[in-house]
């Protein structure tokens, strides 16, 4: 290193302590900080801008990884973050990984109005309700972004989005849409079918099969699929909300699918869909 490089930060430090604290779901809320560790997550919080301020405000690197990740961390100072130099004790003492990457970011909230998300007409929307656990939480969001959905939005019953383990399931994807959080499940559902987009609940007890939907060529509009709880699903009452409840077929021995690759399967399913020049054949099915 040259002389010109900055000391390591010490443990005791108050910018330590700060970011520790934002493990903790009230620590975040109250700062509206939070946490994205390792390059990838990293790298995108870098290259990110809401609402014309940088996303990423701070970022705790060893030497080794700034050497390492050189371009990812000169990305942050061209956003504007300020970089500290930390030893692997104080990245461990921050992250919450077992195995830390030698980066962690300290991010601002970035979540979207849901009037903001409706009024940029999505065609493709993931709403989970009452999901709990956050590495389901951040995988869906990942499908949802490969899939090409233009919003995520989640109920007020559900995980917070920010989340480390949710952060890190997502892989960068957080940084990718548009995420509305805090909804109530009635409201979303009324103001998404309002606007003339299709709200499908998917549920492994649905009336309609998704093979079926597919190859009656009903699955190209607007669609937002309602996926719930990873153990006891979608109650009725929120299942009546919606235009139809739909299973994704079980064609083995399986008993069921859990929450993220039964939304993989429907996303794309929409996906393939809308993107049909002349209508869909089954995706779970021969072809």
């Amino acid at each position: 290193m040259s002389p010109a490089t900055p000391e390591l930060i010490s443990p005791r430090s108050p910018r330590v302590s700060a970011a520790r604290r934002l493990a903790k779901r009230n620590f975040r809320g109250k700062e509206r900080l939070f946490l994205a560790e390792g390059p990838q997550a990293v790298r995108e919080a870098a290259g990110h801008r809401a609402r014309d301020a940088a996303t990423l405000v701070e970022l705790f690197t060893t030497p080794e990884a700034a050497d390492r990740y050189a371009d990812i961390v000169g990305a942050a100072r061209d956003a504007g973050a300020r970089v500290h130099l930390a030893s692997e004790q104080v990245i461990a003492d921050i992250s919450t990984t077992v195995t830390p990457q030698g980066l962690v970011g300290v991010c601002r909230f970035l979540d979207t109005p849901f009037d903001e998300v409706l009024a940029g007409r999505p065609r493709l929307v993931a709403l989970l309700a009452n999901v709990r656990d956050p590495g389901n939480a951040g995988t869906v969001l990942r499908c949802a972004d490969a899939a090409g959905a233009e919003a995520v939005v989640l109920t007020d019953a559900s995980v917070d989005v920010y989340n480390p383990k949710a952060v890190r399931a997502s892989v960068g994807s957080l940084f990718h849409l548009p995420v509305a959080v805090g909804v109530p499940v009635e409201h979303a559902v009324e103001r998404l079918r309002a606007a003339g987009i299709r709200v499908l609940a998917a549920d492994g007890a649905g009336d309609r099969d998704l093979d079926d939907e597919l190859d009656k060529g009903t699955m190209g509009g607007p669609t937002a699929w309602l996926f719930g709880n990873e153990a006891w699903g979608l109650p009725e009452e929120t299942r009546t909300l919606t235009d139809a409840v739909v299973r994704v077929p079980i064609h083995g021995k399986a008993e069921s699918l859990n929450l993220a690759t039964a939304a993989a399967v429907c996303l794309y399913a929409s996906a393939r869909a809308q993107r049909a020049a002349g209508g869909c054949r089954s995706v779970t099915g021969n072809q």
